[in-house]
């Protein structure tokens, strides 16, 4: 009965990946669809999650805001953030990922936010890594979300890059607590890097019958064809008004 089950989940997984991809037209549409995948997955799983959706892009550099909160209730983009990586993992850019303690490194992969506290860095949400070896000793490592000073976009322009943490996705203070008591509480946190290991791996990908890497090329590719047929239409419509 699993096949019937996840050829109906598709279409409901498109339609959402399209109503979220417009209200965040800055994301790749490719690691979109792989965070809705994971979810998908995840809820197939038996897993308990909430409504609420993160999606962390690690391969964009830290000037940029990379971190995207989506409401997949009733799809829409409620926070679009700066975020943080480890020290471990990089400069401006990040491109080193570790579970394991004191590499001050990133985590990749699912995890699922749980209770909130206030410790050294004020108050922050404890996450719960789903992926065995890629993340799942993110509590045992304090890999929390939280405010932090220095992630300051404005500074981080002078000097080209972000504060980093010890592995931490550290958010701007002014929204740390705001975007914490969004995410609390079973919600999902997605985080993503190219990294082929991981893609190949994980158990979050294929329970639909493709693969991560045809995940990531039917959503760009997608999203290249609605684009294209967009600006012909719009440029057809000017030429139209100008006649």
């Amino acid at each position: 009965m699993a096949e019937p089950d996840v050829a109906d989940e598709r279409p409901i997984v498109s339609g959402l990946l399209d109503a979220l991809r417009a209200a965040a037209p800055e994301i790749d549409p490719g690691v979109l669809a792989l965070a809705l995948e994971a979810r998908s997955c995840a809820l197939n799983s038996g897993t308990a999650v909430g409504t609420r959706l993160a999606v962390i892009d690690y391969s964009l550099p830290s000037t940029r805001k990379r971190m995207w909160v989506f409401d997949v209730d009733q799809p829409g983009l409620l926070y679009a953030e700066h975020v943080a990586h480890g020290q471990g993992s990089g400069e401006n850019m990040s491109n080193r990922f570790s579970n394991v303690d004191g590499s001050h490194q990133t985590s990749l992969g699912l995890f699922r936010t749980a209770e909130t506290y206030v410790g050294g860095n004020g108050y922050s949400l404890r996450m719960d890594g789903l992926e065995p070896g890629v993340n799942d000793n993110a509590r045992d490592r304090l890999i929390v979300i939280h405010g932090a000073p220095y992630v300051n976009p404005e500074q981080a322009q002078r000097q080209g890059r972000l504060g980093r943490s010890y592995g931490c996705p550290a958010l701007r203070p002014q929204v740390a607590r705001e975007v914490i008591d969004t995410i609390k509480n079973d919600q999902l946190v997605f985080a993503y890097y190219p990294d082929d290991p991981w893609l190949k791996g994980s158990r979050f990908f294929g329970c639909g019958g493709r693969t991560a890497g045809q995940i990531l090329a039917d959503a760009r590719n997608g999203a290249a064809s609605h684009d294209a047929v967009a600006s012909a239409g719009n440029s057809g419509g000017a030429a139209a008004t100008t006649l």
